[in-house]
């Protein structure tokens, strides 16, 4: 990059942190003139009565069968900006859509931030499998000191951008896989792919995190694509998104009385603990063959993988972290990878754009990608923020609050679940996104002509699909790597096309699922 380039991006960079600041600064002062004593008491909080809620769910209720993201809109405008969902099942969760209160929940959520958690995924690893989980309950269920213990061990090894050398390779491996497999089963005439196309994608997702976590070569992109382990694995992945959120959400009974989905949810997520332990022992016994066969250095800092770090601080944590790629990785960045394709196909000028970014870093379709020049691609990186942002994986982020806060006028008290409603409600408002249903990554440019795509009133919290603060994904390094690789790849090798409408491509309840056949048009670009 020439000086003057770099000069004016940081500039640009500049601007728009003295921006972020000042709106960060105006909404974390918001409200902050009420004290907790003058602040309105919890009591009046607005909002449906239990019993209200119970109706509402119950069949020809208001909100059967209703997406998360659209009942949330729903209860504001009948209650307003903030509103309480009262307890069916455990605590009150108190949900503001009103952003000057977004920063104040981060501000106030302590050393170790309290997220509501799966307590069937609790029960699981403390009663079911305590061999195998020990103290840790995990990164995405997991709470307090114990919490906090895991998540410090881990963070040098998952988040530190030198690592990202430890999975570059495995995750170019498995994207070229990919782009193989899309060679084999297209159309010879038409040039798309079949109706099930979407386990294609799934596979790739899932073979990237098994060649990340696990330091495996699974298969699911060619000959065990079929394998009764890969269909067991992919079945019970589906159970825990599905079926954890139902036992969670409602009351427990399954603590008290036997109750048929609980008990397959725990057969599933045994299938799943299983394979992480039998192909995690597999992996780190070849890498101790290869240590002795003196192919890798054991010298501490020359890890050949980053399952190998992991390892070194326990192998407890290494299961851990895999299952937590898998449970929270799988279906979202299916979902992230399928809307920002989708967006690209339906968007041939900015696919175009794009094309023209990578052809100086690829010059040829397999030119090889590395960390030198992956960080050149702005115009990339930008496309898949707005992919996500059209096609966000879930509603937004919760906090538990450590003590009371004041919220929008009102006194939240002590250990109530705050709900943060950025992804969906904020992301996709006119007011603070212009041309909102557009596909435009100029938007996230950082320069002085794409600035009017933001509206004035966006906030830093507008966009959080990794969360935000200590809680932030861990895997955000990896999923970002695995993202990119693969839209650089398929975009540099295919122009992608999708003849059919993409309005309803997604469903969601609570967590998002594709309700279309992905059958994607791939025409093999002629090399210049």
């Amino acid at each position: 990059m020439l000086p003057q380039q770099l000069n004016a991006k940081r500039k640009a960079s500049w601007q728009i942190y003295q921006l972020y600041r000042n709106v960060a600064s105006k909404t974390s002062t918001a409200g902050e003139t009420i004290s907790l004593e003058q602040a309105k008491p919890y009591s009046e909080v607005p909002g449906p009565t239990k019993f209200q809620m119970i109706r509402a769910f119950m069949p020809g209720g208001r909100y059967q069968n209703v997406p998360t993201h659209e009942m949330f809109l729903d209860l504001s405008r009948q209650h307003g900006g903030l509103f309480r969902l009262p307890s069916i099942a455990g605590t009150d969760m108190v949900l503001t859509m009103n952003p000057p209160d977004y920063a104040k929940v981060f501000r106030n959520e302590g050393q170790w931030p309290h997220r509501r958690n799966f307590t069937t995924v609790e029960y699981f690893r403390r009663k079911r499998r305590p061999e195998v989980f020990g103290e840790y309950d995990g990164l995405v269920s997991g709470n307090g000191p114990a919490w906090g213990k895991l998540r410090t061990a881990v963070n040098p090894i998952l988040l530190q951008p030198r690592n990202a050398k430890l999975y570059l390779k495995n995750l170019v491996q498995v994207s070229d896989e990919f782009l193989e497999r899309i060679r084999l089963i297209r159309d010879p005439v038409s040039q798309e792919m079949p109706d099930d196309f979407t386990e294609d994608i799934r596979n790739l997702v899932i073979e990237s995190i098994g060649s990340v976590a696990l330091n495996t070569h699974l298969g699911l992109l060619g000959e065990n694509r079929d394998s009764q382990e890969a269909k067991q694995l992919k079945a019970a992945l589906q159970d825990v998104v599905e079926l954890g959120f139902q036992l969670d959400m409602l009351p427990p009974i399954w603590k008290y009385v036997p109750v048929p989905k609980f008990t397959r949810l725990m057969r599933s997520l045994d299938t799943i603990t299983d394979f992480c332990c039998v192909h995690i022992e597999e992996a780190l016994k070849r890498i101790e063959e290869d240590v002795k066969a003196g192919k890798i250095s054991s010298d501490v800092g020359m890890e050949a993988s980053l399952l190998e770090k992991l390892a070194r601080f326990d192998r407890q944590t290494a299961v851990i972290i895999a299952m937590d790629f898998l449970f929270a990785g799988a279906d979202p960045t299916l979902v992230s990878l399928g809307g920002i394709l989708l967006s690209l196909a339906k968007n041939p000028d900015k696919q175009a754009r794009l094309l023209e970014e990578l052809k100086p870093i690829l010059p040829a379709k397999d030119s090889p990608l590395n960390m030198e020049n992956m960080s050149s691609l702005p115009y990339l990186r930008a496309c898949i923020k707005e992919g996500i942002r059209l096609y966000p994986i879930g509603p937004g982020t919760v906090r538990r609050m450590p003590h009371d806060v004041v919220l929008s006028g009102y006194r939240i008290v002590a250990g109530t679940d705050v709900a943060i409603a950025a992804n969906y409600q904020m992301a996709n408002m006119e007011e603070y996104v212009p041309r909102v249903r557009e596909f435009l990554p100029e938007r996230w440019l950082r320069d002085d002509s794409s600035s009017r795509l933001v509206g004035e009133t966006a906030t830093p919290f507008m966009y959080l699909p990794f969360g935000f603060g200590p809680r932030a994904c861990a895997g955000k390094r990896i999923v970002d790597m695995m993202l990119e690789i693969a839209v650089a790849r398929l975009v540099r090798n295919f122009e992608i096309g999708f003849d059919y409408p993409i309005e309803n491509a997604f469903k969601s309840q609570f967590f998002v699922q594709p309700n279309i056949p992905f059958k994607f048009k791939f025409v093999e670009r002629k090399e210049e």
